[in-house]
C-alpha cells in the first residue's frame, strides 16, 4: 500500500527523484500502484517529468515544489508524480507527444501534464513562474483552474480517452521506395548557409541530419551534402558550445552564433559528436579536428565514468546555485594571461552578462589552458548524474571504434572491447535492462547494443559476435515488433503502465530506434525482417519526414544492399567511385 501523504521519491534510484525527495510535494513513483490508487479515489495526476541536469526544471522546482503553499495546494488537488525522462523514455515520449497534440508547438522540460484518474492526458505545459510573468500565469493559478475544470467536467474528460490515442496514432501511407534525395534538398534549405546548422536560435548540433548528410556525400560525392557538416563541424569545435578547457560540448547554444551556450553536458551529445567527427576526419584529416576529437574521448574517460565504471549521463548547467558559474570567467580573472587575446576572443564587458565564455580564435596554448583549469578547480564543479543508461553507454562503444580509426594509436578499440565486457557481464548474461529499474528495457537499448556488437565485429573480424548481435536481434523482434504494424514498438509489447502503446519513428535526442534497427538487420542479413520493417518506415516517412534523418540513411543502405551495390553504413558505391 502507497503512503499517499508523504514524499515517496528517497525510494527511488534516480538521481533526477533524489533530488526532489525532501520537497513537502507528496511526491509519488510512477507505477501501477500508484495508478490504480487514482483511479480508486477518483483524483486527477499532476505528471512532472525532468531530469537531474535540467536548468528550468531546477527553476520550477526552487519556486514552486520547495514552496509550502504551493505544495499544500497540489497536495489537496492532485496526485503528484514526478519521472525521470532518462529512465523512463517512453513516458517522456507519450506525455511529449500529448503536449505537442494540444498547444501544437514543441515541448521541453520540465514537463507538468495533467492527467484524468485513469492517466489519460487533458492539459499540459513546460515551465511555470511561481507568479505571474513573461505572458505565462502563476503556477497556483493554473493548478487551481486544472481542477476546478477536472471537477466540472470530470466525466467529458475521461471520455475523451479514445479521440487522444487515435490522435496519438502515427499515420502511414502505402507509399514505397520514395526518392529520398528530395527530402534531404528540403532540410538543406533550411540551414543556415553563414553559421551553421538550422537557421534561427535557439542552436541544436542535429547530429542525425548532419550524420545522414555524409552519408549521401560519402554516396554521391556532392560537395553540397559536406559543405554544410564542415560548417558545423568548425563551430561546433571553435565556438563557446565546446569546452575548450576540458572538452566536450553543452547541449545547445541559446544565440545563433554558438556562442553562449546551455551549460549542461550530456552523454548523448558528446557520444554522437565523437561519431561525427570521427566520420569527418576520415574525409577532412586536419589535426586541429583530430586534437578536438582525442579531447572530447579523454574528457568523458576521466569525468564521466561512474562507480560501476560505465558511463554516466549529464552534467549540470548549474553549481552553486548559478547557470554557467564553472565554466565562464571574469575579464580581471583572465586579462594578465599572455597573448589569451590571441587565442580566445576576449573583451572587458564580456560576452554574456559581462562574464566571458570562451571563443576560440586559433588553438591556445597548454600553458594558458592549465591556467584557466587551475581558476575553475577552485570552484565547485557542477552536479553529475551518474546514471547509467544503456543505448548511451552502447552509443559509447560504436563511437570509440570509429574514432580508432582516426587515432590508432590511441588504442580506443581495445577500450571498446573492454567497455563492451563490462556490459556484456551486468546485461547480456543476466538481464537487458534500461537503467536502475530491471523491470524496463527500450527498443533503443537493443539497438544500440546490436549496433555496438556488429561494429565490433567489423572491426575485429571476431564473428561470434556476428552471431549474438543475430540472437539479441531474435530476441527484440519477439520483444518489441508488432506484427500488425510492421514496427517495433517503444516500450516492450507486455508492458502495462502507459494508456498508450508508443510508436517512435522520428529523431530525438539519439538516432531512431527502428532506424538504427534496420540498419542492424541489414547488416545481420536478416532481409525478410528488414523488408517488412522498410515498408512501413517508408510509409511513415511521407508525413513524417522531417524528423526521420537517421531513416533516411538506413533506408538508403538497405534500398542498396537489396539492389547489390557496394555499401556500408557510411555510404555506398564507396569502393567503386575515386575522391
Amino acid at each position: 500500500m502507497i503512503e499517499i501523504n508523504k514524499n515517496n521519491l528517497s525510494q527511488d534510484l534516480s538521481p533526477y527523484l533524489k533530488q526532489h525527495k525532501d520537497n513537502p510535494v507528496n511526491w509519488q513513483i510512477w507505477s501501477n500502484e500508484t495508478l490504480d490508487y487514482a483511479k480508486q479515489i477518483k483524483k486527477p495526476i499532476l505528471l512532472s517529468i525532468g531530469y537531474a541536469s535540467c536548468h528550468w526544471c531546477h527553476v520550477m522546482a526552487h519556486e514552486s515544489f520547495e514552496d509550502n503553499e504551493t505544495a499544500k495546494i497540489m497536495n489537496q488537488l492532485f496526485i503528484n508524480i514526478k519521472v525521470d525522462r532518462e529512465e523512463r523514455p517512453d513516458l517522456d515520449f507519450i506525455y511529449q507527444s500529448s503536449f505537442q497534440l494540444f498547444n501544437q508547438t514543441g515541448g521541453g522540460w520540465p514537463l507538468t501534464m495533467f492527467l484524468d484518474e485513469n492517466g489519460v492526458p487533458f492539459m499540459g505545459g513546460t515551465y511555470f513562474p511561481k507568479e505571474a510573468k513573461h505572458g505565462l500565469p502563476s503556477f497556483k493559478e493554473v493548478i487551481q483552474k486544472v481542477s476546478e475544470a477536472y471537477n466540472d467536467q470530470r466525466e467529458k474528460i475521461i471520455n475523451q480517452k479514445d479521440l487522444i490515442i487515435k490522435n496519438l496514432d502515427l499515420k502511414k501511407n502505402s507509399v514505397l521506395n520514395q526518392d529520398l534525395e528530395p527530402i534531404l534538398e528540403m532540410s538543406l534549405s533550411h540551414l543556415d548557409q553563414v553559421k551553421g546548422g538550422y537557421k534561427g536560435a535557439p542552436k541544436f548540433p542535429t547530429f542525425n541530419l548532419f550524420e545522414t548528410l555524409l552519408y549521401f556525400y560519402n554516396s554521391s560525392k556532392d560537395i553540397k551534402y559536406l559543405k554544410p557538416v564542415e560548417l558545423i563541424i568548425k563551430q561546433l569545435c571553435s565556438k563557446g558550445i565546446y569546452d575548450h578547457v576540458e572538452g566536450g560540448i553543452a547541449r545547445y547554444t541559446v544565440d545563433e552564433d554558438w556562442v553562449i551556450p546551455h551549460f549542461e553536458k550530456m552523454l548523448y551529445d558528446n557520444t554522437q559528436f565523437i561519431l561525427l567527427l570521427s566520420k569527418f576526419c576520415k574525409i577532412n584529416s586536419d589535426n586541429y579536428f583530430k586534437e578536438k576529437l582525442e579531447k572530447t574521448i579523454e574528457f568523458l574517460k576521466e569525468n564521466f565514468q561512474n562507480k560501476e565504471g560505465f558511463l554516466g549521463s549529464a552534467y549540470d548547467a548549474d553549481s552553486e546555485g548559478e547557470e554557467g558559474k564553472y565554466y565562464i570567467y571574469s575579464y580581471s580573472e583572465i586579462k594578465d594571461f599572455e597573448n589569451i587575446e590571441k587565442y580566445f576572443d576576449i573583451k572587458p564587458e564580456g560576452n554574456w552578462e559581462n562574464k566571458i565564455i570562451l571563443v576560440e580564435k586559433e588553438k591556445p596554448t597548454q600553458e594558458i589552458l592549465k591556467k584557466l583549469l587551475q581558476i575553475r578547480l577552485k570552484r565547485k564543479k557542477p552536479f553529475f548524474d551518474d546514471k547509467t543508461q544503456l543505448d548511451l553507454n552502447c552509443l559509447m562503444i560504436s563511437a570509440l571504434i570509429a574514432a580508432n580509426e582516426i587515432l590508432p594509436k590511441k588504442n580506443y578499440l581495445k577500450l571498446a572491447e573492454e567497455f563492451f565486457f563490462k556490459i556484456e557481464k551486468k546485461y547480456i548474461e543476466n538481464k537487458i535492462h534500461h537503467s536502475y529499474s530491471k523491470d524496463i528495457v527500450f527498443i533503443e537499448d537493443y539497438a544500440f547494443l546490436i549496433n555496438a556488437i556488429n561494429d565490433l565485429s567489423d572491426a575485429t573480424m571476431n564473428f561470434k559476435y556476428k552471431d549474438l548481435a543475430k540472437k539479441l536481434s531474435l530476441e527484440a523482434l519477439n520483444k518489441f515488433f508488432l506484427d500488425d504494424k510492421k514496427i517495433f514498438q517503444k516500450n516492450p509489447k507486455n508492458n502495462n503502465d502507459t494508456f498508450f502503446k508508443p510508436i517512435d519513428i522520428g529523431d530525438n535526442t539519439i538516432p531512431n530506434g527502428n532506424a538504427i534497427m534496420l540498419i542492424n538487420l541489414v547488416k545481420l542479413g536478416m532481409m525478410d525482417e528488414a523488408k517488412k520493417l522498410s515498408d512501413s518506415l517508408n510509409g511513415y516517412l511521407n508525413i513524417y519526414k522531417n524528423h526521420m534523418m537517421t531513416a533516411i540513411r538506413a533506408l538508403d543502405f538497405f534500398n542498396n544492399i537489396k539492389s547489390g551495390k557496394n555499401c556500408n553504413e557510411q555510404g555506398c558505391k564507396i569502393n567503386d567511385q575515386k575522391d
